[in-house]
């Protein structure tokens, strides 16, 4: 069933215990169709309570002061108009590490992780120092996860939103990793020097007329300049294959998320931009997700 948005606002009464809560959140959620229910009241009241799943279930028979009963009441009204979990309460895990979100960086999916798993088997030292640039870095998920996995890695992460910087400086620091990485603002190599090891990116791929049909969560709430890619979703694909050449260490990988449709296209990208495409890997769906690809010498 497909969640509905709903005109009506529920309320919780003046009294309610975090037991009546839950419940609360479950009868609207799987009313509206939330396949998910179970699992985003337990998310939505633990954050809105500030306490863990363990304290929900041992005290579940305390009161809910009135001032967190407004919070719970908008959580669940933003969670009923199709706002995803993870952007209600700002945060997202991605690599098992946290990730705090904003209004102008995508929600981090469990997919992307496919390209983290990638680099590990092309750089399977770990003490590599590794030269990573993460073109279009949003958050800093596919940066930051990558500098937890190679401790002598160092890293540079470009977005043209200033807000998305900031984010993924916070996000960075969270992490510790702060000290071995910078975030610029740059419209992809505009504000870089020198070559790096590897170059990864999620860049906008989806179509301009495929985005409405996206799913709410998607549609509404992650940035457009993070998921238009043009009237054929490849604009991003080019701009970077134009120039990322002249930033490719000898022997480094380019590594892309694509759309599941793409692989073909980004093969013959590749070739028309002077690449050899390694290989496409797919997503846990089994979908074309990954496509690595090496400069021609």
């Amino acid at each position: 069933m497909k969640p509905e948005k709903v005109s009506s606002t529920p309320h919780f009464p003046a009294s309610v215990s975090r037991k009546d809560a839950l419940a609360i959140f479950r009868q609207n959620l799987t009313a509206a169709g939330f396949e998910t229910a179970a699992l985003d009241s337990r998310l939505l009241l633990t954050r809105a309570l500030g306490i863990t799943p363990n304290e929900l279930i041992i005290n579940d028979h305390v009161a809910i002061p009135p001032d967190q009963i407004v919070t719970l009441e908008l959580y669940l009204n933003r969670r009923l108009q199709g706002e995803s979990v993870a952007r209600i309460t700002g945060f997202r895990e991605f690599w098992g590490l946290p990730f705090q979100l904003g209004s102008d960086t995508l929600e981090p999916r469990p997919d992307t992780e496919t390209l983290i798993e990638a680099v590990l088997d092309y750089y399977p030292d770990r003490q590599a120092p590794l030269r990573i640039l993460d073109l279009g870095t949003g958050s800093g998920c596919i940066l930051i996860s990558l500098l937890t996995e190679y401790a002598k890695a160092k890293g540079t992460g470009v977005d043209l939103s200033a807000s998305a910087i900031k984010t993924a400086k916070q996000n960075a620091a969270a992490n510790a990793v702060d000290s071995r990485s910078q975030f610029l603002i740059s419209d992809w190599f505009d504000k870089i020097n020198g070559t790096y090891d590897l170059i990864v990116s999620n860049p906008p791929y989806i179509r301009t007329d495929v985005i409405p049909t996206l799913s709410s969560e998607v549609r509404n709430f992650d940035p457009d300049r993070a998921l238009d890619g043009g009237a054929d979703g490849l604009t991003a694909y080019r701009k970077i294959m134009e120039q990322a050449r002249q930033y490719l260490a000898h022997e480094a990988y380019l590594g892309f998320e694509i759309g599941f449709d793409q692989k073909e296209a980004l093969e013959k990208l590749a070739s028309l931009h002077g690449y050899k495409f390694i290989e496409c890997r797919n997503d846990l769906s089994n979908n074309p997700r990954i496509v690595v690809l090496k400069r021609h010498k």
